[in-house]
């Protein structure tokens, strides 16, 4: 069976900067393989393009640069926000605004994303709100452990079920 729409995809695979002598960014290796469901928008596009057609068995080593990945590092996503947003009480919980720290914000519609301190004084934190891979090329080596037909409910819910997947 080859990897197409629909298809549930089980890869190992070890992600490097730029090359495959880059700096290790993540690894499956020995943990449970990367599984997803080929086709619905939850992996990065190029990524999918670059294992279409594959089967199990298969190895694969392949770049996709910056702006095909998480896009260019921009330098208008980073901003200075009032640094009393962060209070709960009147006090701002120790260790929140470490350089460094993921903050979970939400938006005035209630959308929910994530900004990175980058630096904070008196009055300020300046939030990163770029992906934290955005300017980085990467580069991708593996090799496809198992491809199957998705299941109705997988597809219903959008993510993989068992082994290397979702538990309901």
């Amino acid at each position: 069976m080859v990897i197409a729409p629909n298809k549930v995809v089980s890869v190992h695979y070890t992600l490097t900067e730029g090359t495959a002598e880059g700096q290790l960014v993540e690894t499956t290796e020995g943990r449970e393989p990367l599984s997803f469901i080929y086709g619905i928008g939850a992996m990065i596009p190029d990524f999918e393009t670059q294992l279409t057609g594959m089967k199990a068995g298969d190895k694969f080593a392949f770049g996709i640069p910056a702006e095909q990945a998480y896009g260019l590092y921009d330098e208008t996503a980073v901003v200075d926000v009032p640094k009393n947003i962060f209070e709960v009480e009147g006090k701002i919980p120790d260790g929140l605004l470490e350089i460094g720290n993921l903050l979970p914000l939400t938006d005035q519609d209630g959308n929910h994303f994530q900004g990175m301190v980058a630096s904070v004084d008196a009055e300020s934190v300046k939030v990163d709100f770029n992906h934290p891979m955005a300017g980085v090329d990467l580069f991708f080596t593996g090799n496809v452990e198992e491809v199957r037909d998705a299941e109705s409910e997988e597809l219903a819910h959008g993510h993989v079920h068992g082994p290397g997947g979702h538990h309901h």
